[in-house]
């Protein structure tokens, strides 16, 4: 059974990890990239390597999508939010809150820091059915 999450639900499971995968085009390719987040109001926040490829697309203010997800093998549950926004460089002067909680588990050489402005935000559950 699927069912769609509403938007408050969306942005509740985003505070429920702090791994998540963000997706864009690069070189007409579709690119997927896991990443550190944390959720700071209407927006999520992650680092990156100063000369890494999200800063450059981020120089050019890039749409991207960014997902997660969790699952219960056991339970037969889970549930997935996808998100649709603009990446861009944090001005050094206007760091958003949750910033300094962003630990990358890529290394400390990941200090630039990255605002995701969401866009669009959706979400799904699913249970599987029990027999």
């Amino acid at each position: 059974m699927i069912s769609d999450l509403q938007e408050k639900e969306c942005y509740e499971l985003l505070t429920s990890t702090t791994v998540g995968r963000i997706g864009f085009v690069l070189d007409e390719r579709v690119e997927i990239f896991p990443v550190n987040f944390r959720a700071s109001g209407q927006d999520l926040v992650l680092r990156t390597a100063s000369d890494g490829i999200l800063r450059r697309i981020a120089d050019h203010g890039a749409q991207v999508a960014f997902e997660v997800d969790y699952h219960d093998d056991l339970g037969g549950t889970g549930w997935s939010v996808l998100i649709h926004g603009l990446l861009s460089v944090v001005a050094d002067e206007d760091p958003p809150e949750g910033l300094r909680r962003v630990s990358p588990w890529a290394g400390s050489d990941r200090a630039t820091p990255l605002r995701l402005a969401i866009d669009s935000i959706s979400g799904r559950r699913v249970r599987r059915e029990q027999h």
